[in-house]
């Protein structure tokens, strides 16, 4: 009887192939790549949106509470609302709840560069608009911030700002300028950037802020320059990095580095299917140097002279832990995000301020249903599994044979299987 159902193919069929867990990044793209548009692109490049993320998020003020809600209707998926509130922890210091909110619309959901927002906030009450829009087919885009309520409007910044600007993939330039000047002259700034092959340059002209003189381009303190080499197409399964150096106002010298690697690690889940043998964590890590070249000394000689170096490992779609260290203070952070929806991301940070010898606590709590919280499994599309590799599981030749999968399709820009989390942010410079 056994022989006869094998004839049919009941006991012979053929096993599943492997398969290697593929988390979402915790967020991917981060809320601050959704309004990249409305500054220059000179300020995004050479790592740094990559290093303020890294710096930056889910590190929670201390002596602090700190909430944020993001919604998404299911009614119209082109909108959502980001509320935050924060509240000291501490009842000596008396400082009032201070509580925020961002209405977003976007024309694209794969496209954030066409989008429109209204922001309101109890803490300097103010209610902003911001606008951009953007012509892929053309390259060109034009974006406006505009304060529409505000307490004190003392800067021409204060009364809007407006800019255009063009991008490619080789080439981004653009200027921003004030629409409503205080005084006869109207402060601009100015930037262009290309990138030829691994090799990235970027130049912003840009005033002291506050500076009321003519416009004068062959004073060297308005000016700034970049240089950069890196690798990498923006998606979360590519690895990659990027170095540079950036003179700021003859003044500044930074220096910035910052890794992204993707490796693979044994899963022993006894919740998981047997085929399922591996999991792909995200690495992160970067630094940044800067000194003062000029010789003057101001009063903060910390912030002239300073660094820092921060790391993070996401082990799964559930933990992050991350690390960050300077000459007077470090930080970690541990977040747990839950795998219902909407998704709950709980987070505890620890400074230790060694100039005073105290270490403080702060904790966050974020609501979403923007983001899919859910795993990705393996595909032959964009995840290859080589079995003599160290970090994959042990037995994968002996229970599946040597059948690895195929080759990834990150290189050749085939983004079209893969899941919005894990497309690049955007092809434009």
């Amino acid at each position: 009887m056994g022989n006869h159902l094998a004839g049919f193919g009941f006991w012979n069929k053929e096993p599943p192939p492997p398969m290697v867990l593929v988390p979402p990044i915790f967020d991917f793209p981060p809320l601050t790549a959704r309004t990249r548009m409305l500054v220059p692109a000179y300020d995004l490049l050479f790592g740094k949106l990559a290093l303020r993320c890294l710096f930056e998020d889910y590190f929670e003020k201390t002596r602090q509470l700190n909430t944020m809600i993001m919604l998404k209707p299911l009614e119209d998926p082109h909108v959502d609302l980001v509320a935050t509130v924060s509240g000291s922890l501490d009842r000596k210091t008396g400082e009032n709840v201070v509580g925020n909110a961002l209405f977003r619309w976007q024309r694209d959901l794969d496209d954030p560069h066409t989008f429109m927002d209204i922001f309101i906030s109890t803490n300097d009450p103010i209610l902003r608009l911001r606008s951009c829009a953007y012509y892929p087919k053309f390259g060109f885009g034009a974006f406006g911030i505009f304060p529409m309520l505000s307490a004190n409007r003392l800067q021409p910044e204060d009364y809007g700002v407006m800019g255009l600007r063009y991008g490619s993939e080789k080439l981004s330039f653009g200027a921003m300028f004030m629409p409503f000047p205080v005084s006869r002259e109207t402060p601009i700034s100015a930037w262009v950037v290309g990138r030829t092959g691994r090799l990235s340059l970027g130049v912003k002209y840009d005033p002291p802020n506050g500076s009321r003189r003519p416009m004068n381009f062959k004073d060297l303190k308005s000016w700034s320059c970049a240089i950069g080499y890196g690798l990498g197409l923006g998606s979360p399964l590519s690895p990659s990095f990027n170095f540079s150096l950036e003179l700021v106002k003859q003044s500044q010298l930074i220096a910035s580095f910052y890794q992204h690697v993707v490796v693979q690690r044994r899963v022993n889940n006894p919740f998981e299917e047997n085929q399922v043998v591996g999991i792909t964590n995200y690495i992160d890590f970067g630094f940044e140097l800067t000194t003062r070249i000029n010789g003057e000394k101001s009063a903060s000689t910390v912030d002239d002279s300073s660094f820092q170096i921060a790391a993070s490992w996401q082990a799964n779609k559930n933990l992050l832990l991350k690390g960050k260290t300077g000459p007077s203070s470090s930080a970690i952070t541990l977040a747990f995000k839950s795998w219902w929806k909407p998704s709950f991301t709980f987070s505890i940070t620890a400074i230790n301020d060694r100039l005073i010898g105290m270490t403080s606590y702060g904790f966050g709590i974020r609501v979403e249903n923007i983001r899919e919280p859910s795993y990705q499994r393996a595909d032959p599309n964009y995840v290859m599994l080589t079995p003599n590799k160290e970090h994959l599981a042990e037995g994968v030749l002996r229970d599946f044979g040597k059948r690895p999968m195929f080759q990834s399709e990150i290189n050749s820009g085939n983004y079209d299987q893969l899941p919005r989390e894990l497309k690049p942010i955007g092809k434009i410079f």
